[in-house]
């Protein structure tokens, strides 16, 4: 949770929490617009604003500790998971986590589009309805496709534009929609 997250529920500004915890209100500020991580601070600054918000250290570091691979590895992952856990489990689970919309409210859109993309594609596949509560996410598209790296690759040795568009022409329908370029997710080793 972030910090202005906390300061959100708790009622507080930042304002009374640069007094309550005697860290200054600049640092406060710079913190809450993310122009300072707060994992950069110093430990004597984190444990000042956690006790003033009455919360752990590890709850006003979790945002800002938390890792974000590659998206390669993301779609790889995602990948490996349908093939492991089988089209029906990875749905009813991304469902139950709504993991879909934990990333969309974390700004990590690209991972969000991919994650409902394929939940779409994989309901289609099997004929099952979609899920309703995301069609707010449905309407987002990204600003630019966003291709493999495996063809990115290829355009650049080949001098070509060809692979980019091949490889658009062949994309999932439910991928696409988001400007994802995606031809094959059950082909993992």
């Amino acid at each position: 949770m972030s910090l202005n997250d906390i300061l959100s529920k708790k009622g507080i500004t930042k304002y009374r929490l640069s007094k309550v915890s005697g860290v200054p209100f600049s640092t406060i500020s710079e913190i809450s617009t993310g122009k300072l991580s707060i994992a950069e601070c110093k430990a004597k600054t984190v444990y000042r604003i956690a006790k003033a918000l009455d919360v752990t250290v590890e709850e006003l570091l979790s945002e800002a500790m938390e890792y974000r691979p590659r998206f390669e590895t993301f779609k790889s992952n995602v990948c490996h998971m349908v093939k492991d856990m089988g089209d029906m489990e990875f749905i009813i689970q991304t469902y139950e986590t709504d993991k879909i919309r934990k990333l969309f409210d974390k700004k990590w859109y690209l991972e969000s589009l991919y994650l409902l993309a394929m939940v779409d594609y994989l309901s289609r596949e099997n004929d099952l309805p979609i899920a309703i509560e995301y069609e707010d996410i449905r309407s987002a598209r990204l600003r630019e496709p966003v291709y493999p790296a495996s063809v990115l690759v290829k355009s650049i040795a080949s001098k070509s534009e060809q692979p980019l568009i091949d490889s658009m022409n062949a994309a999932i329908p439910e991928f696409k929609r988001c400007n994802i370029v995606e031809a094959e997710v059950r082909n993992v080793c």
